[in-house]
């Protein structure tokens, strides 16, 4: 489990998916977290006005009357969020929970770089089975919290309704979770582009989808949910459930980094997905992809980067 901001379609996050397998090849839905820290953390860095928005409205949900002294980040990669979380909350511990060492080596990196290193903790385990304990979810290896945070990992796990209700249960009375699950298939080129057909971000949308599907199909244990997320977080016993959408909007031309960050996306795309997208518009995407090309992604003028993340919560009852 991990944090996904990378182009995703309706809230996935496509080929860097975390899958029980670890590798990767054409096709793929297998992915090795732990090769892609940097990836991951330019991804979390490119998100981080999002990221600072979605943590100020967390802190407004839960009100002053709400001492908050313990922040779990399911999911957290590289530990982007958790220390926006660390931030906005200096009174309280905020773990990172990541099934990948390597990841959370980062986080702690990044934690201390920022001068957080003092309230940010880390915690190896792999969901679900990090939600079941001796005493069930109550006495999950992660703890109880006053905060949960989750973006684009319960998607990866096949009972997502189960998972929801194994993170609610965590949840100190009067404490919110928050899910990232869906939001809008981001958006960075014109439909004509000058090469190839027009139209080729609809249909990597399409493919990302088949991907998705795919990817969904071959979870242990995967279970079929309408994803209705408030619906899904009530039935997880929580109240109040909502959601709110935040936009990145960074227009052409875009600076270096967020290139990088598109190129880094499109580059896996383009290795990753040979099945689904005919012969033209893999070519279109070799030449996007081509670090010396004038079409490519790192040079086009007309690049922009155009992304809705929603957000999903719901509060445990006050005894």
């Amino acid at each position: 489990m991990s944090p996904h901001s990378d182009l995703h379609q309706s809230g996935h996050d496509h080929p860097t998916a975390r899958t029980p397998a670890q590798g990767h090849g054409h096709g793929s839905t297998e992915i090795d977290w732990a090769a892609m820290v940097a990836h991951l953390e330019r991804n979390g860095e490119i998100q981080l006005p999002v990221l600072r928005r979605a943590a100020a409205r967390l802190r407004e949900l839960i009100g002053p009357d709400h001492e908050v002294r313990r922040i779990l980040d399911v999911g957290s990669g590289p530990g982007v969020m958790t220390c926006v979380l660390a931030e906005a909350f200096p009174e309280a511990e905020t773990v990172a929970v990541d099934g990948s060492t390597g990841l959370l080596d980062q986080a702690l990196v990044r934690a201390g770089r920022l001068g957080l290193g003092d309230r940010v903790t880390v915690l190896h385990a792999e969901l679900p089975a990090g939600l079941d304990g001796g005493d069930g979810p109550a006495g999950s290896v992660l703890g109880t919290a006053d905060l949960i945070w989750s973006s684009k990992a319960v998607h990866h796990l096949g009972d997502q309704q189960a998972a929801l209700t194994g993170l609610a249960a965590l949840l100190r009375p009067g404490g919110v979770l928050a899910v990232a699950e869906g939001g809008l298939p981001a958006r960075f080129l014109p439909r004509d582009i000058g090469i190839g057909r027009p139209g080729l971000q609809a249909r990597l949308d399409a493919a990302q989808e088949e991907w998705f599907a795919a990817m969904r199909a071959d979870l242990p244990g995967t279970t079929a949910v309408t994803e209705d997320w408030p619906a899904m977080l009530g039935h997880a016993g929580l109240t109040g459930t909502g959601g709110f959408t935040l936009v990145l909007d960074l227009p052409a031309p875009l600076d270096t980094a967020a290139r990088e960050f598109l190129h880094a996306n499109l580059d896996r795309i383009w290795q990753s997905m040979d099945g689904p997208l005919d012969e033209e518009d893999r070519r279109t995407l070799g030449v996007l992809v081509d670090p010396q090309s004038p079409d490519g992604i790192l040079r086009r003028p007309d690049a922009f980067l155009l992304d809705a993340t929603t957000v999903y919560t719901g509060t445990r009852p006050a005894r």
